[in-house]
């Protein structure tokens, strides 16, 4: 896998567009497995939050690979391997990293777009550790993933429209990360890779999702009882809340390669908004 680019100008191209048909064909074929999955990672804001494109506010920089996070009920019966059966079957095959080994926890499709879909599962047995995989079949793996699971409590049914990456149109409702969730998981990625992205997605979605970051704490707050988001909450205390921390200088960094007097505050802002409404 390469490195995740570090500013806003490494997602310019078209990448976006790809990844959102690709999420489109995947629904497509994985059909009423759809349930069992829900969409996590960068393409969650711009299908959370649509953007007037008249608005001088910024469109969402957009995603280079689609997260697919699976649930405990996947490893139920057979549905694992009808999923991998159907993948397979759209002409899916497992990516390779850069060392040119096949990548078991990440596939993507086999056309002209290599597009990548990884997938990501929570911890369930004792000795899970995050970031580690967990083998489910010989060629098919999942992201151990903290606080994963309360993407499938907080998340919202989205339709998408348009033409998939194999050029079909089509129309379908996929399960998307909610907003309370989606700060916790980024929250905790960037807590444990230091990521301009995540630092970005995160402020991203507080500040344009609904009217006012107390629409995100509504769904923030009924997640509160589980460790993985106060732990989140600690994270944006210690990395968000003054100008010159990690969380504000690493926002600006993505957007103009730079410290940025007026971003960083206005991440401090919003965040600070967020977490007095958890207070």
């Amino acid at each position: 896998m390469t490195s995740k680019p570090t500013t806003a100008e490494g997602y310019a191209g078209g990448y976006t567009d790809l990844v959102r048909e690709t999420c489109l064909y995947v629904a497509t074929k994985l059909g009423d497995l759809m349930d069992y999955l829900v969409v996590v990672g960068g393409l969650v804001p711009t299908l959370l939050i649509e953007r007037d494109p008249s608005s001088a506010e910024a469109s969402h920089a957009g995603t280079r690979d689609l997260d697919i996070g699976l649930g405990l009920a996947m490893l139920d019966g057979d549905r694992y391997q009808t999923l991998t059966e159907r993948l397979r079957r759209a002409q899916f095959v497992p990516d390779f990293n850069d060392q040119n080994n096949p990548t078991r926890q990440r596939w993507r499709t086999s056309g002209r777009h290599k597009v990548p879909v990884d997938f990501l599962i929570q911890p369930s047995l004792p000795d899970d550790e995050g970031g580690r995989l967990r083998n489910i079949e010989s060629d098919f793996a999942a992201i151990i993933t903290p606080g994963l699971h309360l993407a499938f409590q907080d998340r919202e049914a989205v339709s998408i429209s348009g033409r998939t990456i194999a050029g079909e149109q089509a129309t379908r409702s996929i399960w998307v990360c909610g907003p309370g969730a989606y700060v916790v998981l980024k929250a905790l990625a960037f807590r444990d890779r230091g990521e301009n992205k995540d630092a970005y997605d995160l402020y991203y979605v507080v500040k344009h999702y609904g009217s006012s970051p107390a629409d995100v704490t509504s769904r923030l707050k009924p997640l509160l009882e589980d460790f993985q988001a106060r732990k989140a909450l600690r994270i944006l205390t210690e990395d968000f809340l003054d100008r010159d921390s990690l969380g504000p200088r690493r926002v600006a960094a993505f957007i103009k390669d730079a410290p940025d007097d007026d971003i960083q505050a206005d991440v401090v802002g919003f965040i600070k908004q967020l977490l007095d409404g958890c207070a």
